[in-house]
Parts: C-alpha cells; structure tokens; sequence
C-alpha cells in the first residue's frame, strides 16, 4: 500500500494582496489610499491617484493601524514610489506658495474682500492649486477664483478653515516651548470647553488657559479623565458632612495633597486629611446633616421707602328691595 502526498495549494502572490496606507501631505492634510507593492514602508514618497491627476506623499501608517483611521473615508489607488526628481519637484512647489500667497493676499485687498489668506498648496502635477483662508463671515469670491485662475492658470479652489487648523496647517511654538501638538501628532482637533478647566480648578482667565490660536488650549483634556476619576474620592463641594465636630460644609479639597477644608457653623475652617475625615464620618452615627441658619431680627432698610398700611376693604350693605 503507496503513501498518498499531501495535495498544497497554491500561495497566493503578495502582488495580488492589496493593503490601505494613510499617506501624508501638507500640513495635516492626509488621505487613505490602497497599495499591492509589498516594499512600501513607512516615511517613503509614494506618487498616488487623485480627483484631478497625481500628487506626492509621504507614508504614515500601515495596515491595520491605517484601517482603525481610515473610518469611512475614500480610498483611491497608490500608483508607485516616488523617484528623486519628483520629490525635488515637489520641494521646488513648496519653496514656490510663499509667492503664491504673497500674490492672492494682493488679490483679496483690490477686491476689497473681508478674509486672511493663510496658506496655499499646490498639487504636484500643478493641475490644482489650494488656497486656505479664514473669515468672520461668508465672503463672496466668486471674481477672485477667476482672476486667479488668469493669474496662475491653474484650477483654483478656496477652502475656508478656522482658527484651530490655521494653527495646525502653519504649526508654530505654544507657551510650554515646544511645537503645536496640533502640528506636530494631534491627528483630531477636537471641541474643547470652559467645563474643562473647572473640573482642574484652572484659573478661568482667557489669557492663561488659551493657545497660539485665540481658542482653548487643547491640553486641558490630556489630564481632564484623570481628574475625575480622582475627585470621586472626595465628597462634593458645598455637601454638608456630619463629623466628630458636626455639621461641616466641604468648602475646597486638594487632590494632590489629599485634603479637604471644612467650614463649621461658626464659620470656622479648618483642613484635615482624606483619611482622617473618613475615619470621623465613619465614627459620627448616621443621619442628615444640615446647618442651621442664624436667626436674627430682619431689620427695616432705611433707605427704601415703606409702604403704608392697607386699609381694610369697606364692605356695603344691600337694601332689601
């Protein structure tokens, strides 16, 4: 009896395989293109399929790590890597948006348009070419894409923006010393609140707590779920406890140094470890506490006029008819 050979299957080709790759542009500018050359890797210049002809990028993610990104966005196709000559290209179209923003802030002041022309960006094969800007309201440029487009002879399209992505497009320095994060690895701006900075007991002053941009500083979020999950161990501002002392109003605590300060009903305070003022609550037998107001006679204000008595309603009798 002859042994029977196990029967393989043809591996596919890697050719065949086709992965996502986030590809990055200018600025935070990004898109999610699919790719069969297994010898992509990560930062190399790749010349990819656009709307209107082919740009140069430069690799971001791979793989799985690019499809938790992607969502829902488009996908087109990367056509192959990018020689030395077009990268020079692109760098030459770089060096070449400072004159290009230069000449449409021109345009903008002889059409007398209210908006800030804050950057501008070619697409590598010069069939498109963006202009960003910013503006309070809707402004009607309709007669600034067309001389535009006699100037630069080019497909021109203006993308408005705010505040926040000027920042991250142009980049620049915050106040710690170091570069945007939103420039730099912050990948999603997202809405940043007054109710960030309270629940850090941050000073509420606009100057302090606001970035390069005028707005928030995106920051207050990093350390804002660690915060909270700090202060469940605290009783609540303003709740009135029962200690060895009495009732006490929780007027502060301190998360870092794990004290709270206490105000009695003589109003006086005191501040005493988290501890320590669970063992007193946990000794004082359970019931609510409250605090008395004190009473004290309500005395006429004499710079507001009194009123005069009422008189009692006159009641008239009816005659029998």
């Amino acid at each position: 009896m002859g042994l029977e050979l196990p029967v393989f299957q043809p591996v596919a080709s890697p050719q065949d395989q086709a992965f996502l790759v986030e590809v990055g542009f200018k600025g935070m500018r990004k898109g999610f293109f699919t790719c069969t050359d297994p010898g992509v890797r990560v930062n190399d210049w790749v010349l990819v399929e656009v709307e209107r002809g082919h740009d140069v990028g430069r690799v971001r993610s791979l793989g799985g790590v690019a499809q938790k990104k992607c969502g829902d966005s488009p996908v087109s196709v990367i056509l192959r890597h990018a020689d030395d000559e077009e990268v020079r290209q692109l760098y030459a179209l770089r060096a070449d948006e400072e004159r290009v923003r230069r000449e449409t802030r021109q345009r903008v002041q002889e059409h007398g348009l209210h908006m800030k022309v804050s950057d501008a960006e070619w697409q590598w094969d010069r069939n498109k070419l963006t202009i960003y800007f910013t503006a309070e309201r809707r402004v009607d440029f309709r007669q600034l894409v067309r001389d535009l487009a006699r100037t630069f002879r080019s497909r021109i399209e203006l993308k408005q923006i705010g505040v926040r992505d000027e920042a991250a497009q142009l980049g620049g320095v915050g106040r710690c010393g170091r570069q945007l994060c939103c420039a730099t690895w912050l990948r999603e701006i997202k809405p940043i609140s007054l109710q960030l900075a309270k629940d850090q007991s941050l000073s509420l002053n606009p100057q302090q707590i606001s970035g390069t941009c005028g707005r928030l500083m995106c920051c207050l979020t990093y350390e804002h779920d660690a915060y909270l999950q700090a202060r469940k161990r605290f009783p609540r501002e303003g709740k009135t406890i029962r200690t060895t002392v009495g009732a006490e109003r929780v007027i502060a605590i301190d998360i870092w140094r794990s004290t709270v300060t206490l105000q009695d009903e003589q109003r006086q305070r005191r501040t005493i470890d988290l501890d320590q003022l669970k063992e007193e609550t946990a000794a004082t037998p359970a019931g609510p506490a409250r605090m008395e107001k004190p009473s004290h006679p309500v005395l006429p204000n004499p710079a507001q006029p009194q009123r005069p008595p009422r008189r009692p309603r006159r009641q008239t009798e009816q005659k029998p008819e």
